[in-house]
């Protein structure tokens, strides 16, 4: 074969089919960071990113959420109608409203949405997720201390089958607005009402007689949660498997106990098994302790 035969031969990557080809299996195992540095090898390149970047399902940004500049964000989901997934973890430092909003008015087929410490945005942004994203099953919140009642309100009436959401440090949120959400969001599966002082035994109890299906809560920082409250959850929530209560001082282990013996996983040791660590940590090992006695 000669030279002019061989060069005839050659294929080059972007004369694979786009939609075909490159979008749907190349493209989809390159990491956001690539693409992005991809578009700016050449008008083609940028052409073809563009076309993936209109087709995907899936973005996200808490690799590169700090490092990219908010017009590339805009410029980047300006085409796409399909997202399913938005992830905005590392984007404290420049997302808002202004930013979100487009995007989540014209992405009405998103089932998760990560705001997790995104501190400037406001109260608009969820509103908008709960009316543009009727389909939403999982919603990150937490460190979002501009979630207030009203917002929270607007979620629960309109994304009934949401079944996971952290609400933590979500601190204007009081027992009124999560016994709301527990009465319209029966599918919950996943919920964190952690770090906020406001969270009493009447939100965990209309959780737990509302949202039987319910497999992991965590109730960290909840400082006036009581011993009443877990009862009901463990009478409640067959599905529990994972319970957090540290620094929740109110609650014993006379109410935990009946909880580990069904397999629930419990941030908090059992009261002996804490003093041995501390006993360890005091003389450097741990004495063998006839528990028979």
């Amino acid at each position: 074969m000669d030279e002019e035969d061989a060069s005839e031969l050659k294929c080059h990557l972007l004369d694979l089919p786009w939609e075909d080809v490159l979008v749907p299996h190349v493209l989809c195992h390159v990491p956001l960071r690539h693409i992005a540095s991809l578009q700016r090898v050449s008008k083609q390149f940028q052409a073809l990113i563009q076309v993936y970047l209109a087709n995907c399902r899936s973005f996200d940004l808490s690799q590169i959420g700090a490092c990219i500049p908010k017009e590339a964000f805009c410029t980047m989901l300006r085409d796409n109608k399909v997202l399913q997934n938005l992830s905005l973890q590392n984007c404290a430092d420049w997302v808002t409203d202004n930013e979100l909003l487009p995007v989540i008015g014209q992405n009405q087929h998103l089932l998760r949405v990560d705001m997790r410490g995104c501190v400037r945005l406001t109260r608009h942004s969820l509103v908008a997720v709960s009316l543009s994203c009727v389909q939403l099953q999982h919603l990150g919140l937490a460190h979002c201390e501009w979630v207030d009642s009203l917002s929270l309100r607007s979620l629960a009436d309109h994304c009934g089958g949401l079944q996971s959401i952290d609400l933590t440090a979500c601190r204007q949120l009081k027992d009124e607005a999560i016994c709301y959400l527990a009465r319209k969001c029966l599918r919950l599966r996943s919920l964190s009402v952690a770090v906020n002082a406001n969270i009493t035994d009447e939100s965990v109890e209309e959780v737990a007689k509302h949202c039987r299906s319910l497999e992991q809560l965590d109730l960290t920082g909840c400082l006036r949660v009581r011993n009443q409250s877990i009862k009901t959850v463990a009478e409640y929530c067959p599905k529990l498997q994972s319970l957090k209560v540290n620094h929740c001082h109110n609650v014993t282990e006379s109410t935990l106990d009946p909880l580990r013996k069904r397999n629930v996983v419990i941030d908090v040791e059992p009261p002996l098994q804490r003093a041995l660590v501390l006993l360890q940590d005091v003389v450097g090992f741990a004495p063998f302790i006839n528990l028979q006695i």
